[in-house]
């Protein structure tokens, strides 16, 4: 099998992990969950993060082919336009962000001209979905539980699983959102573990536990052996009493309400207003209690 090159770029400010992963060979590459900076407190978007991607792209002469969305992620912006502006490639997300479309559209009041269909993507995978990034083989696998629309890329031995499961030192996803579940969660994860045992796994975020250097590979097999949340032996029901018990305790995401608006939108920004100035939407008093 094909191995890609991987190379990470983490976020301290969103605890994201960025990737550039690409065939040798061919010169081409994919670049997977891109994150565009963003301030809350200023309102401030930067493009620090994006530019570190494309000059790893770069550095390594690839042309870009996919930018490739695990998910419409909830903790930060996405940078997937200011990648396909500068170096090309097409955006791609699972089919099911119809769904979060539909959910989140309305709580935005962003009104009937907002397609709920996909169309801000290029392109829409769907379970099973096989694709190249130049001469290596990548599959897609629906791994939804966190959100309905997460998906999981399968790129030669490697598989980037979004924010499916963590490092086994910390566990899985949370599972709160609308549309999660933690039991379509579990299986989801079943199916993850059921990959050939050395496959390499790589996490979108990775929270630093106890303070330790970041971490974003495992694999299938440490995964099943060490996850402190879902190894081997913890069944369905117990996993559910204790993600549902963890995710009471949690607040939500900082940056969910201007993070889902865009990325639900394939990364583009509000357009300006007529005073030419972009706003982000927040509704008060819509998510959660905390």
């Amino acid at each position: 099998m094909r191995k890609p090159t991987i190379d990470p770029l983490f976020d301290p400010a969103t605890f994201t992990m960025s990737y550039v992963v690409g065939d040798p060979e061919t010169g081409v590459c994919a670049v997977i969950d891109p994150v565009l900076d963003y301030d809350p407190a200023s309102g401030r978007t930067a493009r620090r993060s994006a530019d570190q991607l494309m000059d790893m792209v770069r550095a390594r002469d690839y042309r870009v082919a996919w930018i490739l969305e695990t998910h419409a992620h909830a903790d930060h912006l996405s940078g997937a336009q200011v990648i396909r502006e500068r170096l090309g490639g097409r955006i791609a997300i699972g089919e099911h962000i119809r769904a979060v479309q539909a959910r989140f559209g309305p709580l935005f009041d962003f009104g009937p001209d907002f397609a709920t269909d996909g169309s801000q993507f290029d392109h829409l995978f769907a379970d099973g979905d096989a694709f190249t990034i130049g001469g290596i083989e990548a599959t897609v696998m629906h791994t939804p539980g966190h959100t309905p629309a997460c998906v999981s890329y399968c790129i030669g031995d490697a598989c980037f699983v979004g924010d499916t499961l963590f490092m086994p030192d910390y566990g899985t996803a949370r599972a709160d959102f609308p549309g999660g579940d933690a039991r379509t969660l579990f299986r989801s994860i079943q199916r993850l573990h059921a990959l050939p045992p050395e496959t390499r796994l790589f996490m979108c975020h990775d929270y630093q536990p106890g303070g330790r250097a970041v971490r974003w590979e495992t694999t299938v097999a440490d995964s099943r052996a060490d996850n402190r949340m879902v190894r081997d032996g913890v069944e369905e029901d117990l996993f559910v009493e204790h993600r549902n018990e963890r995710d009471s305790t949690l607040r939500a995401p900082a940056l969910i309400l201007p993070s889902l608006q865009v990325n639900i939108a394939a990364g583009r920004l509000p357009e300006p207003e007529g005073n030419g100035i972009r706003y982000l939407r927040i509704p008060l008093d819509q998510l959660g209690s905390g």
